[in-house]
């Protein structure tokens, strides 16, 4: 289920990669502060393109991390924007999508076309290593972390070209939004979320997961 609705939301980000609005505002600055158009672009790329490097590695001996534990010993949450790793992001982003919006979605949209054979054949156990985490996760909840970064940066990509955010299946949004409840909960605690999704004269100012 989970892989199935991973190509679901791979689908979307290739539509959104071939949208004329993104390639008019290639050179131009995103919502994202110091990220241009393209490096966004790239970076929601990588979310498809990450996927093929990691199964191409050795499947790990070590055993898998939860999906909390991968987002709150994570490096990059919470960093401000010229943190070493943000510069990072952003860099390899811009390195992704160098050779043009076509190149990109062409490229993007092989892969989809790849992994739709690839993904189902995998072992229901699969573990993935994650070398910049330093930990492994299972195939799937590596999946999960995929399918918010694509759901978060297809928002700001949409936003920063000015087209309607991409419609994805409630199917691609819901774990998305379970699992940022979840994290939202770790953060900031049970009783300010609820007060924030029920309450909005006593809500915090933010419940924000990440």
């Amino acid at each position: 289920m989970t892989r199935r609705t991973y190509l679901q939301a791979a689908e979307t980000t290739v539509a959104l990669l071939t949208d004329p609005a993104v390639g008019a505002a290639w050179q131009e600055p995103s919502a994202l502060p110091e990220f241009g158009v393209g490096g966004l672009a790239g970076h929601l790329a990588k979310q498809v393109l990450h996927v093929a490097e990691i199964l191409a590695g050795d499947v790990p001996d070590r055993e898998p991390v939860s999906l909390l534990d991968h987002y709150t010993g994570a490096r990059w949450v919470g960093v401000p924007v010229d943190d070493e790793v943000s510069v990072h992001v952003r860099r390899g982003g811009e390195t992704v999508a160098a050779d043009g919006q076509a190149a990109l979605a062409r490229r993007v949209r092989a892969e989809v076309d790849r992994l739709a054979t690839v993904l189902p054949a995998e072992p229901a156990d699969r573990r993935v290593y994650l070398p910049w985490a330093g930990w492994s996760l299972t195939l799937d909840d590596f999946l999960v972390t995929r399918l918010l970064e694509i759901a978060v940066h297809c928002d700001d990509l949409a936003v920063s070209v000015g087209v309607e955010m991409p419609p994805l299946p409630s199917a691609v949004l819901d774990p998305v939004l379970a699992l940022l409840l979840r994290l939202s909960v770790h953060r900031h605690g049970p009783t300010a979320v609820l007060r924030a999704l029920s309450r909005a004269g006593r809500a915090p100012a933010t419940i924000a997961a990440i």
